[in-house]
């Protein structure tokens, strides 16, 4: 009787842990579900990038689970495995970042030009609305898709100053929101328009000049954190390839994985700290 009020006591209790187990998995699902939903229709869609969230939310979990399997069977390194299913995990969110990054630096590349267009038509005696309708004409996307967007909340009754706010909610960048704040300004208390947004332009386009100085300057930095945390994993390879039985137990031991392990968070985090020192924000 002792015997089998163990093993029924046994019983419930592995079925127990399986249930939370079940139940854990299901939220965790339910919220990367949830998250990729959000990403899809908050980020993606302010970038006019238009995604089913079912069909993103399962290619990214079918990339979790292929992607480490192969990883593992090419390496047989738990390591590696693992790693590789939190790069999968994490690369929808930074790829996004990444893309709505490069958007916006667009954006700002373009904003100079479209400003001289906007007070080269009103110069001409062209209204403000006529001359943002022929400046979305004649730019390119993304500038062209945002400004378009605000022609058309006009056209549906929309007041200007309410499409100008929707606008800088999509793009929280300083110097359109100094182009906004200019607009609105000219708007309630008067002045030449076609004078502010030509100032505007010049200053933007001075700032942009500099950056891009910046970034020259700053290149040769950017390459060599690349190459510093890249060498290790070259001659990790390299050695590989040339000593396949001396470098065996950091692949098959747990000292090994242990290594790679702090090898790999010493690499991110000195990329990180090199990143950082060569990024600087005008």
């Amino acid at each position: 009787m002792m015997e089998l009020g163990l093993s029924l006591m046994a019983a419930i209790s592995v079925a127990l842990f399986a249930w939370l187990l079940i139940q854990t998995g299901r939220q965790a699902v339910s919220n990367q579900k949830e998250k990729v939903a959000t990403v899809t229709e908050g980020n993606l869609a302010e970038m006019f990038i238009f995604i089913d969230p079912e069909r993103l939310w399962l290619f990214s979990w079918l990339a979790a689970l292929v992607v480490p399997a192969l990883v593992y069977l090419a390496t047989e390194n738990p390591v590696m495995t693992i790693a590789s299913a939190i790069f999968v995990l994490a690369l929808p969110k930074y790829g996004v970042a990444w893309l709505k990054k490069r958007r916006n630096q667009r954006f700002e590349s373009q904003l100079p030009d479209a400003l001289l267009m906007l007070s080269g038509a009103m110069r001409a005696g062209a209204s403000f609305n006529t001359a943002l309708e022929s400046m979305v004409k004649e730019q390119k996307p993304p500038l062209s898709q945002e400004f378009d967007l605000m022609v058309r909340e006009q056209r549906v009754g929309v007041d200007i100053d309410t499409a100008l706010q929707h606008m800088e909610k999509r793009l929280p960048l300083q110097d359109f929101m100094m182009v906004v704040s200019a607009m609105r300004i000219s708007r309630e208390v008067g002045g030449n328009l076609a004078e502010i947004l030509e100032s505007l332009a010049n200053t933007l386009r001075r700032k942009n000049e500099m950056e891009g100085k910046i970034r020259a300057l700053t290149g040769q930095g950017k390459m060599q954190g690349i190459v510093m945390s890249s060498l290790p994993l070259l001659m990790l390879f390299v050695l590989t390839k040339m000593e396949p039985q001396a470098m065996a137990p950091l692949f098959s031991t747990w000292y090994g994985w242990v290594t790679m392990a702090v090898i790999m968070v010493a690499e991110i985090l000195g990329y990180l700290v090199i990143s950082k020192i060569v990024n600087i924000d005008v």
